[in-house]
This record gives structure tokens, sequence and C-alpha cells, in this order.
């Protein structure tokens, strides 16, 4: 049976190798990459259809040709690198005419998860301990600050207990549900969360925006979604064919 991949140096069988279709199958299958391959073909099903003007694909390969300026990867042609330009400006247009539409609604159902925070934080083992902690910030005795470098068992002891700015969606639900409540400055009495006792003040309230980087989020995360579920349909499996 002919080789189809060679790789090594090809000037000596020795450091040459060569592997014909069934092999390279197996090693398809054994290094688990058939998902990966069939994602690029599900891609390039998706994005056939997708057309671009002449002057979009120049500068996406001029665009391209920037980013890979002074690299050292090997064994890529300037065609090598305008096929990759333009297949990704496909898949961007693809995204956009797919899911584009409707990423206002996407985004106010998300929104909630998105929005960032900032606050401050002691997190402790002993309720006596977060009770003495509470009235004294409260009582304005100490900063919060003071405290967290003091007490807190936490790494926000190395930040003066400062935390953020974090999206909403990152943190534990109880914390999540204490702090969309607060309002700047509040500060709430000790909680349990875990084996945690944690005092914990909003320190500012960061609402998310639907701006250019969080459109381009979201159509990633759709895409991402549909592209999995494309991928969970095939139905493959890796057959020899007698040559």
């Amino acid at each position: 049976m002919n080789p189809v991949l060679q790789f090594g140096d090809a000037s000596g069988e020795e450091r040459s190798h060569l592997l014909t279709a069934p092999e390279v199958l197996e090693l398809l299958g054994k290094y688990q990459l058939i998902p990966p391959l069939l994602k690029e073909v599900v891609i390039d099903q998706a994005i056939a259809q997708i057309e671009c003007t002449p002057q979009e694909e120049k500068l996406a390969c001029e665009q391209l040709a920037q980013q890979y300026q002074g690299r050292q990867e090997q064994n890529i042609s300037s065609e090598q690198l305008n096929t990759m330009a333009i297949r990704q400006l496909k898949l961007e247009k693809f995204k956009e005419a797919t899911w584009g539409q409707d990423l206002h609604s996407y985004f106010f159902q998300r929104k909630s998860q998105l929005d960032r925070v900032i606050y401050s934080l002691i997190t402790t083992y002993e309720i006596g301990i977060a009770q003495e902690i509470y009235f004294r910030i409260q009582e304005g005795e100490q900063s919060f600050a003071q405290l967290a470098r003091e007490y807190a068992q936490g790494t926000e002891a190395q930040t003066d207990g400062l935390v953020g700015p974090v999206e909403l969606q990152s943190l534990h639900p109880r914390l999540i549900q204490i702090l969309s409540v607060s309002q700047p400055q509040q500060l709430s009495p000790p909680n349990q969360i875990g084996e945690w006792i944690v005092i914990v003040r909003l320190e500012k309230f960061l609402p998310a925006q639907l701006d250019r980087p969080m459109h381009q989020r979201l159509l990633n995360e759709r895409f991402q979604s549909w592209l999995q579920a494309q991928i969970a349909a095939q139905n493959w499996q890796i057959k020899q064919l007698d040559m």
C-alpha cells in the first residue's frame, strides 16, 4: 500500500518516516484527533456559501501577514497564509450572519452573569473573629484594608481585601446573592459560605455593555455551542477500505 504521509529527513530512509492510509487512520483514532478534524470539516461546510469581496479578502490577508511577520513558523507559505486569512474572514461573516441579528436578546439573557463587581472581602474560619471585624469596620475603628491585612485567611490578605473587577458568574452563588442586592459601600454582616465566614462590602458595580469586544465574545459563545452540537451529532467511525 502506498504511503500517504512522509515526515522527517527525506534524504535517508533511517531518518524518514512513511505512513500508509490505514496507519494514519489508526493514529487519528488512537490520539483522539477525529473530533478536531470533524470540527474543521463542519466549519468548511458551514462557510462554503459565504462570499467576500476582493477588498475584504485583500485586507484580511494583509492583516494576517502582519501578525505573522517576524515569527518563526516553518512551512507556511504566503498562499497558505492567504487561505487561512480568507477562511477566518468567512467564518466571522458566518457567525455574524447566523447569530448577529438576535445578539441583543442573548446579551440581556446573559447580562446578570456578565455584570462585574469590585468588592472588599475578609474570610475567616471563626465566627467570633468575624463578628468583631464587622463591628470594628461598622464603627469606623479600623479600615477594611487594615483588618484584611491583619485577619484575612484567604488570598485577599495580599490585596488589602480588595477583589476584582470580576464577573458575577465566576463567584459562589451565595456571594452573588449578597453582592447583587448590595449598594456601593454597603457592608454585609458575616455570612457562612462553605467552610468560611465572610465579610464583604460592595465597592463598585460595573454593568456589562454590548460593546464590540462583548459582541465578539457572545458571537463566539453562540458559535462554539453550535459547533459542539454539530460535532456531537456526527456518527463517525473509521472504516478500512480494500485497495
